[in-house]
């Protein structure tokens, strides 16, 4: 594999010159600069594959089973697993993507709050979203779930969620309230 790495051009060089010359500090003072440039990249590289590493583990069932495996995530929670600050794990994850069985996702997609279910179980926010979207798209046209009836549906399946954070979430999803969307049925028939 293709690795960066300083030119032994210039390495030769320094060994060449005078160690009093000015041509030798800057030469020096420039390697320096480039090691340091180097060691950088290779830390940046592993921070990366540890925040990806992690997100792979945590997720397994996940990328095996699909969205109803998700598991809750934050960046703090790999902070302090891989041993950094959490706005670096924020900066790691910003513009990357991994390919997975599942798809190709943005790091960022993993990273989400929790619900508690009734049994105590810590569930994605992801995954109430899956199922009011499932919901909202199998509801019958004449008579559209309003977000207390969703609500109750995720209740009685052990979700314990709020109509307001069930708005909320429906909001994210790009669904309108279930009078516009009842008026929405009308006019397409």
């Amino acid at each position: 594999r293709d690795r960066l790495r300083i030119n032994r051009y210039y390495q030769n060089l320094l060994r060449k010159q005078d160690e009093t010359s000015d041509s030798y500090l800057f030469l020096r003072e420039r390697l320096k600069k480039a090691q340091w440039f180097l060691r950088s990249l290779d830390q940046r590289n592993q921070t990366i594959y540890k925040v990806a590493d992690y997100i792979v583990k945590k997720q397994k069932d996940f990328l095996d089973k699909g969205i109803d495996f998700l598991q809750p995530l934050t960046l703090n929670e790999i902070a302090q697993k891989i041993g950094v600050h959490e706005s670096t794990v924020a900066r790691v994850v910003t513009n990357k993507y991994i390919q997975t069985p599942r798809g190709v996702f943005p790091l960022k997609y993993f990273f989400h709050r929790s619900l508690t279910s009734r049994e105590g179980e810590e569930i994605s926010s992801l995954r109430i979203k899956d199922k009011i979207r499932k919901l909202i798209a199998q509801e019958d046209r004449d008579n559209p779930l309003s977000d207390g009836e969703i609500a109750e549906i995720l209740s009685r399946e052990n979700y314990k969620i709020a109509r307001r954070t069930v708005a909320k979430y429906r909001i994210q999803l790009g669904f309108e309230p279930s009078h516009l969307r009842k008026r929405k049925y009308l006019m397409e028939e």
